[in-house]
């Protein structure tokens, strides 16, 4: 049997292109407010970035694949790197909530534009949400 999962897209309001690469989480326990759904999907996108920081620590054996790839991004990495970047996770969700308020972006569960953060999501084995970023009027 397949995992429930909630897969996650965005795009940008004019564009044909998709903000990011679509991607999925585990479906979370419900019932959930959108603004619980929001701080997860956060959370998961932190948790990512920090293992992809820790795997940019490592040190690797580049093969010729791996330098082609790095080519052909313009950008070659054998890992070794010490930045690191500390995020606020508690920051980064209000940021999100705040920017929701103040309609940066909308949000759509299954076709349906979610409004109100306080109210509960229905989220089915195979649900879809979208991020749908609008952009501001030039001058205005």
């Amino acid at each position: 049997m397949d995992t429930p999962t909630l897969t996650i897209s965005g795009k940008v309001l004019g564009k044909s292109q998709n903000l990011f690469s679509s991607w999925q989480m585990s479906l979370p326990e419900q019932p959930l407010t959108l603004a619980e759904l929001l701080a997860q999907i956060v959370r998961s996108e932190i948790g990512s970035f920090q293992a992809r920081q820790t795997d940019a620590r490592s040190t690797k054996v580049l093969g010729i694949i791996d330098i082609e790839a790095g080519v052909a991004l313009g950008k070659i990495s054998s890992g070794g790197s010490d930045l690191e970047q500390v995020v606020d996770v508690q920051g980064a969700i209000e940021n999100a909530l705040q920017a929701f308020k103040d309609g940066f972006y909308l949000v759509f569960i299954d076709d349906e534009q979610q409004e109100d953060l306080t109210a509960d999501v229905v989220l089915t084995d195979r649900s879809e949400l979208l991020f749908l970023r609008l952009t501001p009027l030039v001058g205005g």
